[in-house]
């Protein structure tokens, strides 16, 4: 499709127009004219938005759907749609389907479902067997097939020398191993972050220490064997100061947090509401701050919605018995926004790609059009008619949010909330 954009500020540092409002021609899928005015004789089709801001396209590295198996939660289909029009023209989908991603055929399968859509979508193997920490599965042959990675979606390797030998084994082909920091025993049948918070309440707590010693395990059997490692969705203070250090010792680490752990803290649950139960759990302003510097000075790689839809019968129950897990792709960019510049709201949307193998498309002539449209300045309360998914579990239900996504270009298609 081509299309003449309107009146647009680009928002990329690598993009020798970054900050100037200008026209992009878009044709045959690449930009092929950013000027002051382009004018429109072949009556393109035309993107005229208010306040309408373009960067290079969001990836999020961590994305459940539910198909296979959980299709009532979300459809392959719908699930892009939704990030589509959240701004998102890659998405890395976690292998938590039913059956559990973790062969050749399961990638395959996925990736058949997306073909042909405006998002790009990039399957996330299994590390192990059914994700269940016994065995390995086909790493190498997933990764034939299209795997990014490797991970059991919140399902920490409690096998230390299994989490050794995955590290050894997929350095031999430069394969991502990513790791969920909890130790199982410590967390046990805990609910929210082991705080003051959770003795008033009376629900049982998940310790600090419960992700820290696991990152620490992780972090001495990557400097003993190699590898490269992600750890996924960090919550604590101290595990920062672990990945910073481990930085400075030029470990090949990196590391994400959720975005809700960057926006709100345990203090939310004194309404017992589930959607407030998250994995890894809400932790105290202390550890928020701390992931928030995190961000700013490049300890914390990428931020993610770690978007879950639930259905809602896993939600709406007694908090104890409830899921862990909110959807969030809708809400991410307004939620960040609200935190940090706009500047750095889109770095840590767009930096994540070059960690997981992904080519980066920058805004300048020539390149491929993967554009992300949105508005930095609207400010509105985020209610269940701005959710696209299925399941409706958000986190972000009620909170006010600056900004708002319009949609994306990708793969020669324009996707736009009406």
């Amino acid at each position: 499709m081509n299309v003449l954009i309107k009146s647009a500020t680009i928002v990329d540092a690598a993009s020798e127009f970054n900050k100037q409002v200008v026209d992009i021609l878009i044709e045959k899928g690449k930009i092929s004219k950013i000027s002051q005015s382009i004018p429109n004789p072949k009556n393109y089709k035309e993107v005229a938005l208010e306040n309408l801001h373009v960067s290079q396209g969001w990836f999020d590295s961590s994305v459940s759907f539910g198909e296979p198996g959980f299709e009532e939660r979300e459809t392959i289909e719908n699930g892009l749609k939704t990030a589509a029009l959240s701004g998102y023209t890659t998405v890395a989908l976690n292998p938590n389907t039913d059956p559990v991603i973790d062969s050749q055929a399961d990638i395959r399968f996925v990736k058949s479902q997306s073909n042909g859509n405006a998002v790009n979508l990039e399957p996330i193997g299994s590390l192990t067997v059914k994700s269940e920490g016994k065995d390995l599965g086909e790493l190498f042959d997933m990764k034939a097939s299209g795997a990014i990675a490797y991970y059991d979606y919140k399902a920490p390797i409690v096998n230390a020398n299994l989490m050794k030998l995955a590290l050894q084994y997929t350095s031999g082909f430069d394969g991502l191993v990513i790791v969920f920091p909890q130790d199982k025993e410590i967390a046990n049948k805990g609910v929210m972050n082991e705080e003051h918070t959770s003795t008033q309440l009376g629900l049982r707590g998940i310790p600090s220490l419960a992700e820290e010693l696991h990152i620490i395990r992780d972090l001495f059997l990557l400097e003993y064997a190699g590898g490269k490692l992600h750890i996924s969705t960090i919550s604590t203070k101290t595990s920062v100061d672990l990945i910073r250090d481990a930085k400075a010792k030029n470990l090949n680490v990196s590391c994400s947090v959720a975005v809700h752990n960057l926006f709100m803290t345990d203090d939310k649950l004194n309404s017992f509401d589930t959607k407030y139960k998250v994995s890894p759990p809400l932790r105290t302003e202390l550890d928020r701050l701390a992931l928030i510097e995190g961000i700013k000075d490049g300890t914390i790689d990428m931020v993610t919605s770690d978007h879950n839809p639930l259905d809602i019968e896993r939600k709406k129950l007694e908090f104890e018995r409830a899921d862990f897990g909110t959807i969030g792709l809708e809400s991410s960019f307004g939620a960040l926004n609200s935190i940090f510049t706009l500047k750095k709201s889109i770095d840590v949307l767009t930096r994540g790609k070059k960690r997981f193998g992904l080519n980066s498309n920058p805004v300048n002539v020539g390149n491929t059009a993967e554009l992300t449209f949105f508005n930095p300045k609207k400010t509105s309360e985020f209610k269940l008619e701005n959710i696209f998914s299925t399941s409706k579990n958000s986190i972000f239900e009620g909170e006010k949010l600056k900004g708002m996504a319009y949609g994306i270009y990708s793969n020669g298609q324009l996707v736009i909330q009406k």
